[in-house]
């Protein structure tokens, strides 16, 4: 069996970067890009040493770059020192204190602005009154709240005090919520009596009571509950407080707590990880540098820029995209409580052309379900203010990049196609908008001071062309420091024995074209092993929603007598769920497209048809239940935090 993965998708199209973006962009042609990362292979920890100090406030300047005598634990700019919260707000006090900081939508439609300077002053409010509960620097905080200004202010408030924040996602279940309580050892949660999403109200606090009687979690003293919705909730005073009469009377100033920079900013938990909660945990200097960078580099950020990233906070990517980057880089941002499909399907298009907004960063899900609900609709708002588009979370499929292109961005915005990781803390490989050539479907390059690379199953690189597995062979700013509380679980999972313990292995399957362009194939777990061919599932998929009637697809394997693992599509279609003699046609047309675009070795023997396929509220697709359908077994892992679980029932019905 060969050790490469096969690469079957054949996409050809180009697309320059408009010369207009060209002339005003922070990295400017191709040349310079390939002069910057030329200066970080010839003298790499000088590049990072430069613009660390060029790009961050520094209370104490480092004098040690990258630390290697302990690898895999590197460690980063170590003897320095400062404050993320400083670097995020107080810089900005004098050049921009009346600047728009955040532009709130709620999911009812009222807007809140709120500045540079008012942002500082909640942030410090807020500070003061974890102070006043006592906590202290390196103190954990777990924070499970609605999409909210709050959300940022309690985790840069985190910040401000040294203590350690640990945000879980506002859809998870008190299960999760216990979980990862008794692994951080938090000291303090805090959450709001509920939130509101698509026009419905739901409770968040009960997760939180029923997460506390579950047991375990002895370490918490305090619940701060932000009211939000008004609605009715079970209160305990002995450790219950109201967000508003915690802050009352406190001064609006909170002189910041300086840290090393390698001092833990936050540990977030890697969501669907079985067994025990895997908590990601990073560094303050190296991952907000990581932050700063890419809003330089790949968002090409610029002053009247007005930024929305669509992730909810409780992901690496609003940690990263909201909280975090744009602030440091005294951007104008959106956050939007509410859903893209409520009250109608123009809802996302609606706000971009209300707030003009410039730089609109969303997951391919999204696309694709928006796409579904009205190909058309965006032709309806003006959506002249866009300059950049950008994708995250997962490969975006080239039918789905063209719409993107065409409708949304009207041929004239680059699609900055991100491939990084919760572990990575910032972007890895992807296009640089005035500067990267663009291909469908491909996340292109990798930044300046990123060396990726696509190895065999021995470490050897493979040649262009051939697929393999995605490494990183040195540390970067912005990369995982451990798991917290579980180092040798850190080094199993990111620096295995097979590579020689010297590589970070992604998990993803990648293929690197001939002009050097990376191609996600899929996790690397996800890759289909039919008749000894290895398939990746993302082609497979990218294939079948090519076809006209499809919206959307996800491919899984199961295992199977004569190929080893047979190919399962589980499909949405444009058109009503179809059964009998018509599905049965659907999906032979379905195969005779896949065998066609890809060969016949893909063609899925099973196919499904459902409403929608099962999702997270986040909209992130869970494979391993399909996987689970696939091979006909009874599902027993907790779907509570499924938007859908009435699919699951659809998905079991016979495969046409």
């Amino acid at each position: 069996m060969s050790s490469t993965i096969e690469s079957v998708l054949n996409e050809t199209r180009v697309f320059p970067p408009p010369p207009e973006c060209v002339a005003q962009a922070n990295v400017s042609g191709m040349e310079a890009y390939r002069e910057l990362y030329a200066k970080s292979e010839k003298d790499y920890e000088g590049f990072w040493g430069k613009i660390a100090r060029d790009n961050l406030i520094w209370h104490k300047q480092f004098t040690k770059v990258l630390d290697e005598s302990n690898a895999p634990f590197y460690t980063w700019y170590e003897d320095g020192e400062l404050n993320v919260s400083y670097n995020c707000l107080d810089r900005h006090l004098e050049s921009k204190p009346h600047k728009t900081a955040i532009i709130f939508e709620a999911d009812n439609g009222q807007v809140t602005k709120i500045t540079y300077k008012e942002l500082y002053h909640r942030v410090c409010r807020f500070a003061n009154g974890l102070k006043k509960l006592g906590i202290t620097k390196g103190d954990r905080v777990l924070i499970y709240l609605p999409m909210s200004i709050e959300a940022v202010v309690a985790m840069q408030a985190c910040a401000r005090i040294g203590a350690i924040h640990s945000v879980v996602f506002g859809g998870f279940s008190a299960k999760s919520v216990q979980e990862r309580i008794i692994d951080a050892k938090a000291r303090l949660v805090i959450t709001a009596d509920g939130q509101y999403r698509g026009g419905k109200e739901m409770a968040l606090k009960p997760a939180v009571d029923e997460a506390l009687g579950l047991g375990g979690c002895g370490s918490i003293e305090k619940v701060i509950v932000y009211k939000r919705t008004g609605g009715e909730v079970t209160w305990n005073a002995a450790h219950d407080i109201w967000w508003h009469e915690l802050e009352e009377g406190l001064p609006d100033e909170c002189p910041p707590t300086y840290v090393g920079a390698e001092h833990p900013l936050f540990i977030l938990y890697t969501s669907g990880s079985t067994g025990k909660p895997k908590g990601v945990q990073h560094s303050s200097g190296g991952y907000l540098l990581g932050a700063v960078m890419s809003m330089k580099w790949v968002f090409d950020i610029k002053s009247n820029d007005v930024f929305w990233c669509t992730a909810d906070v409780g992901w690496v990517t609003g940690h990263t995209y909201v909280t975090y980057g744009p602030l440091a880089m005294g951007a104008t941002e959106v956050i939007f409580e509410g859903v893209p499909t409520y009250p109608d399907a123009g809802r996302f298009w609606r706000m971009i052309q209300d707030h003009k907004v410039s730089i609109f960063y969303t997951a391919p899900t999204a696309i694709r379900s928006l796409i579904k609900a009205g190909a058309d609709l965006p032709k309806n708002y003006n959506l002249s203010s866009l300059r950049i588009l950008g994708t995250v979370g997962e490969p975006i499929n080239p039918e789905a990049w063209m719409w993107y292109h065409n409708t949304v961005g009207q041929a004239r915005c680059p699609i900055v196609d991100t491939w990084w990781q919760t572990e990575t803390g910032g972007h890895m490989i992807s296009p640089l908008p005035g500067a990267t050539p663009l291909k469908p479907g491909s996340c292109t390059l990798p930044l300046p001071g990123i060396m990726a690379a696509i190895v065999d199953e021995t470490g050897a690189d493979v040649e262009l062309g051939k697929g393999g597995f995605l490494v990183i062979k040195k540390p970067w700013p912005s990369m995982i420091r451990n798991i917290w509380g579980d180092p040798e679980r850190f080094k199993t999972s990111y620096y295995p024995a097979d590579f020689g313990g010297k590589y970070y292995l992604a998990g993803d399957g990648a293929n690197r074209d001939l002009d050097g362009y990376f191609w996600i194939m899929g996790r690397i777990d996800d890759v289909l092993n039919v008749s000894g061919h290895r398939l990746g599932t993302m082609e497979i998929e990218s294939a079948l929603v090519a076809h006209p009637l499809v919206a959307e697809a996800a491919v899984v394997g199961r295992p199977d007598d004569l190929t080893g693992e047979a190919v399962a599509a589980f499909v949405v279609l444009k058109l009503a769920r179809p059964s009998g003699a018509e599905a049965k046609k659907i999906a032979d047309t379905l195969r005779a497209h896949v065998a066609k675009e890809i060969g016949a070795l893909a063609k899925p023997k099973d196919i499904r048809f459902g409403d929608n396929l099962p999702k997270t509220r986040s909209g992130k697709i869970m494979r391993r239940l399909l996987r689970a359908i696939a091979k006909g077994e009874e599902i027993t892992q907790d779907v509570s935090t499924l938007e859908n679980p009435a699919i699951l029932q659809q998905l079991k019905e016979p495969a046409a």
